[in-house]
């Protein structure tokens, strides 16, 4: 986690995001989509309807806010540009609690006229007279109702249709039709009325509305979650005072201090004591992880037991739970590339359904001679059709699933990766970093005779003492752990890239470094050529070590050698077993000799090695793993020399413990080094596809099924306003269902 960077892997030349108000369904999302496009300058724009946020990329001449708002309310709807970590989608208590107060009254008022219809199979006769009847749904049409009549209005003038047109409508008929028959034939015993169909539609679909709202909210938990991580203040050390200051009055350079069990508020680097912190919400693991003096502190973590101060590195926007939220909201808010199908749908959807039913109407009305009935089916047609399930059945799941990864560490940068991972055929890994642990470990000291292994291992250790080479780590903490005195450093050291490294230790010089530097000091390796190549087929890497008097009164002679390994990381063969378990077919490239790579595979339960692969092979390695596009392919990366295959595969897979590059270019980054959740990527996409799949064939089937019922006569307004109310609840719930998924299954 020590250089995390956590961006959207293809910047636009511009992107600015918006709260959008008042839609109600899939067509009214696909307008406002079209009224943003039209503004000079944009790009294009992409309105989700769960989330109510519009994503609008532009060119260099960045259009002005006022002007991308504006359009917005030309087609009928609120705008507002939408600040970084304000909440995705949630609307105000106030607002929620009106919504709730319109639902009771509206339902208060529709009960009376509902009532008779369901006690008459009872025998039960308790009809209320017309002009009672009257009163009663004439509010509930006109007051709490107003809304359907607004947003139909908007789309009209403008030629479009959406969900409230078809409301309004169809309410309006029926209602329509009761006052006439009330005026015409008075309220005489025997007369019908239609008030209770107008009143009980909007009351259900106002029900509908709010019950989908609160579920909907609930697919928006992670964000929510992931902001609660932020304290409002921080406790600052300023020379000899503590202050409690907010968050937003914390500087890059502040001394911050955190008590135990505090959380951290900001990102940082640990200046005085030590600690164990809890970084479940990167990692998905709950287990404490020991930090001292020089390590990095991440904001939103939970310090442990020891008082810690920490020297802010990055605040607000700039720390990795921001940025973090930041991307989960970026992905929840862009559509998947199944809902243009969807989109393009419901751009012709509401006129379709506005024609059949006006054949319903006259049908009946010309065919059958009855009118009163054509127009209640016709009703029937408008409310039942309504298209805010195919609006929602795609982005809920994608919330849904996004939100449950980013809980268990699987940050999903881009939706399309999502969408395409559940058909993933071939997963093809990089070896250092990504199935091993990426730190080399001295694992063989070899002395030539006259030299102990300790003598040897001094001497290294002290020439490479302020190195940062890879392979000088190992060699230094090896010497450690001997408890063998490296503190005084070789003199004038010089590293020789490419070869190794010389110095002069005491009396005499001292080189460590790669064959070809002992090729070039004329040093004969012979006698422990065999030993060296047998470790080199082991999958380790040989340093040698050579000595001389340092007025070189005698040449330089091989002292001994040093051998290297990179240890599998624990869950590296269970991770492959799981995939192949999955179906999947699973590769190995790595630019590591073939000993090395054998070394590594012959531990892992691993299809295919692919050894000696340069950077830009890689990229050429995965085209030939695709087999001319016939197969989905993923790559599993943490380095720099993976960005060009991460960017070539169809999913790219990054590490969060590896490099910037690797997570810039990748669509899915793991919050930790395991590549078992590489399995669970895959695992919540096609969980994430089946409930996509479900929602559109639900979605679709609720209407090719209801429309032609209501057009026949055999769906009253009544229930097929429930049904529609039904439709959309039903949906979101399905896709709530992906937050019981859990890793590993």
């Amino acid at each position: 986690m020590d250089d995390i960077a956590l961006e959207p892997r293809a910047a636009a030349l511009g992107a600015v995001s918006l709260s959008i108000g008042g839609m109600t369904c899939a067509a009214c999302a696909g307008r406002v989509e079209r009224a943003l496009a039209r503004v000079p300058g944009v790009l294009d724009a992409s309105v989700n309807l769960a989330t109510e946020v519009a994503q609008v990329r532009f060119e260099d001449d960045v259009p002005a806010t006022a002007s991308l708002t504006a359009a917005v309310e030309r087609a009928g709807y609120q705008a507002a540009l939408r600040e970084p970590g304000s909440q995705l989608g949630e609307p105000s208590a106030e607002l929620a609690r009106r919504s709730a107060w319109a639902v009771a009254a509206a339902a208060l008022l529709s009960a009376p006229l509902l009532a008779p219809m369901l006690l008459a199979p009872f025998g039960v006769h308790a009809m209320l007279p017309g002009w009672w009847q009257f009163a009663l749904a004439t509010p509930v049409q006109f007051v709490l109702g107003w809304r359907f009549y607004r947003a139909g209005w908007q789309a009209a003038r403008v030629g479009e249709g959406n969900m409230d047109l078809l409301v309004a409508i169809g309410t309006s008929a029926a209602y329509g039709l009761s006052v006439h028959a009330l005026l015409t034939q008075g309220d005489a015993h025997g007369t019908h009325f239609y008030f209770e169909a107008s009143a009980v539609v909007i009351t259900l679909v106002m029900l509908g509305k709010w019950l989908e709202a609160r579920a909907r909210r609930k697919t928006t938990e992670a964000i929510r979650a992931l902001q609660s991580l932020r304290p409002e203040v921080a406790l600052l050390r300023r020379g000899d005072r503590e202050l409690t200051v907010p968050l937003d009055g914390v500087f890059v350079g502040d001394e911050v201090i955190v008590r135990p069990g505090e959380r951290i508020a900001v990102d940082g680097l640990l200046i005085e004591g030590d600690t164990q912190v809890d970084e479940s919400f990167i990692t998905g693991e709950s287990r404490l992880i020991d930090r001292s003096v020089g390590d990095p502190l991440t904001g939103g973590s939970i310090n442990g037991e020891g008082r810690v101060v920490l020297r802010a590195t990055a605040v607000g926007t700039e720390t990795v739970l921001a940025r973090i939220i930041r991307l989960v909201e970026q992905a929840q808010s862009r559509k998947a590339p199944i809902q243009r199908l969807v989109d393009k749908v419901s751009q012709v959807f509401v006129p379709v359904v506005l024609g059949i039913a006006l054949v319903t109407l006259l049908g009946w009305g010309l065919g059958a001679g009855d009118w009163t009935r054509a127009i209640l089916n016709a009703v029937a047609v408008l409310v039942i059709a309504c298209p805010c399930a195919l609006g929602l059945a795609t982005p809920t799941a994608i919330m849904a699933g996004t939100g449950v990864a980013a809980r268990h560490g699987i940050l999903i940068q881009d939706v399309q990766a999502l969408e395409t991972a559940h058909a993933i055929e071939v997963v093809a890994f990089d070896k250092t970093g990504t199935l091993t642990e990426g730190r080399p470990t001295l694992v063989t000291i070899e002395p030539q005779p006259g030299w102990t292994a300790d003598a040897l291992l001094a001497l290294a250790a002290r020439v490479q003492a302020g190195s940062e080479h890879p392979l000088a780590r190992p060699v230094l903490q090896a010497a450690r752990d001997r408890g063998l005195a490296t503190a005084a450093s070789a003199l004038d050291v010089q590293a020789l890239p490419g070869r190794g490294v010389r110095g002069r230790v005491d009396e005499r010089l001292v080189w460590v470094g790669s064959p070809r530097m002992l090729t070039e000091i004329g040093v004969d390796i012979a006698p422990a050529r065999s030993r060296a190549d047998a470790l080199a087929a082991d999958g380790h890497t040989v340093s040698f070590v050579v000595s001389a008097p340092a007025d070189q009164s005698t040449p330089p002679v091989l002292a001994g050698l040093l051998a290297f390994g990179d240890t599998v990381k624990p869950g590296a063969a269970r991770a492959l077993q799981r995939l192949r378990d999955l179906g999947i077919w699973t590769v190995m490239l790595t630019g590591d000799n073939p000993g090395a790579a054998a070394a590594v595979a012959a531990s892992l339960p691993i299809d295919e090695v692919r050894s000696q692969v340069l950077p830009e092979q890689k990229a050429q390695a995965i085209a030939q793993l695709r087999e001319g596009g016939r197969r989905v392919v993923a790559m599993v990366g943490d380095g720099v020399n993976d960005a060009p295959a991460l960017a070539s595969a169809d999913v790219g897979i990054a590490m969060s413990t590896g490099t910037d590059v690797a997570m810039h270019t990748a669509g899915i980054t793991l919050m930790r080094g395991d590549p078992g959740l590489v399995a669970d990527a895959i695992s919540i996409s096609r969980r994430t596809w089946t409930k996509i799949r479900q929602n559109l064939f639900w979605a679709f089937a609720y209407n090719v099924v209801g429309i032609p019922l209501a057009a026949l006569g055999h769906l009253d307004p009544v229930l097929a306003g429930a049904a529609m109310a039904l439709s959309s609840v039903s949906v979101v719930s399905n896709a709530l269902l992906l937050r019981r998924w859990r890793p590993g299954v």
